[in-house]
């Protein structure tokens, strides 16, 4: 969650924060929601798939397919490596076009997809797409005054263990994250709150400071960004993992409490209106704030991009987080939505907390205020399709 956790803001019908993404947390944002996904397909082999148009009948781009492509070619070592949890490829699947990546020229990046790739559709192919971006905030490595919020790394006692009460025959799945208190009982992690007043301070845990804890809170639910200091150094900043609390959207507790709206004295429904909001506000705000129980631990990153969850850099206008369930991580997606802007190729390279379900889709659009801007009224519906290795499809459908 670059979420890892995951974009931002679900809807003017609903306005919601997400934090889960394996890296950079993709979420959701704009006027509208994602239709809840159907609990019992929990696969696109699942949902089904069929046959789509030729990829020479798209209309990619060659800029697009170049980006593209630089993309795909991070992505293979993943892909090569990993089990794909949608059903749909095999490890092999992919080597063909992995080989031929490696060497093969920008300029004739259509031809590349043209040449390796079928396309499938998920369901109905029905997608909705949002936005998420990198902030920068202003923060330093060091304590500087006026710089008091503190970014904590991973604590050594943030655990996963199981309650008292939940007996040997009731536990399912992986156990809950939380810690052990001084009698040695498992309880719960510490909650936003908690550590905002001073819970994990004193612990080593500092890798560096924000200015404003407003922008902090946001940071957190993009899982990822980019400290800028006074001198003008920055230090880029990844999701490490999460304190296990419940995540609250404060969207939709203020579009509940009428403060968001088209209304005289509300707040537009988007990030930037529930920044100003708090600002405004800041002892409303701040109780809104740590309604949101979760809290986002970061590490330092090396390189040239934050990373999503295949764990390659995720690319402006390239890469996009989608559930691993319905589309294999690191394979191409074709977009046509209502948003101009959003259509065209993009590579799963990430997931977030809202991204769950088929053709659900969190776009990136890198750093700075042009990126914050467009995912932050990103809301988009249309057709997706996956590129899948030639063969696949029929593999799955006879045909």
């Amino acid at each position: 969650m670059m979420r890892r956790l995951a974009g931002l803001v679900a809807g003017l019908a609903a306005v919601t924060f997400i934090a889960g993404c394996a890296g950079i947390v993709p979420a959701a944002r704009g006027p509208g929601v994602s239709p809840a996904p159907d609990a019992a397909l929990t696969s696109a082999v699942a949902t089904g798939i069929r046959r789509g148009p030729a990829v020479g009948a798209l209309g990619l781009s060659p800029v697009d397919a170049g980006t593209a492509l630089a993309s795909f070619q991070e992505s293979c070592p993943k892909l090569l490596g990993r089990t794909d949890a949608s059903g749909l490829t095999r490890q092999d699947d992919w080597r063909s076009a992995c080989e031929a990546s490696a060497a093969w020229p920008a300029g004739r990046a259509t031809h590349f997809f043209e040449q390796f790739f079928e396309t499938a559709r998920v369901g109905d192919g029905a997608a909705f797409a949002t936005g998420y971006f990198e902030p920068e905030i202003r923060g330093s490595r060091t304590r500087l005054p006026g710089y008091d919020t503190p970014v904590y790394a991973m604590p050594a006692d943030l655990v996963r263990g199981w309650p008292e009460d939940v007996t040997a025959e009731n536990r399912t799945g992986r156990a809950p994250l939380g810690r052990y208190d001084e009698s040695g009982k498992f309880v719960p992690y510490y909650d936003r709150a908690e550590i905002e007043n001073g819970a994990l301070a004193g612990r080593g845990l500092e890798i560096g400071w924000a200015q404003d804890p407003v922008e902090f809170f946001f940071l957190q639910i993009q899982g990822s960004g980019r400290l800028i200091a006074p001198d003008g150094t920055v230090t880029r900043i990844g999701y490490a993992g999460q304190n296990g609390r419940e995540y609250i959207g404060i969207g939709g507790i203020m579009r509940e409490r009428g403060l968001l709206g088209d209304g005289p004295g509300q707040y537009p429904g988007t990030m930037q209106g529930i920044m100003q909001y708090i600002r405004e506000n800041p002892a409303e705000g701040r109780e809104l704030m740590q309604l949101n129980k979760s809290w986002i631990f970061f590490r330092v990153l090396e390189g040239d991009g934050p990373l999503g969850a295949l764990e390659v850099p995720v690319r402006r206008e390239s890469s996009v987080a989608a559930d691993p369930r319905f589309v294999p991580l690191g394979a191409p997606v074709w977009l046509e939505l209502d948003r101009e802007e959003a259509n065209g190729m993009w590579i799963a390279q990430d997931t977030g907390g809202a991204i769950k379900g088929a053709n659900r889709f969190d776009t990136f659009w890198g750093a700075g205020e042009d990126a914050r801007a467009i995912a932050g009224g990103m809301t988009a519906r249309g057709q997706a399709l996956v590129l899948l290795p030639k063969g696949t499809v029929k593999r799955h459908t006879g045909q």
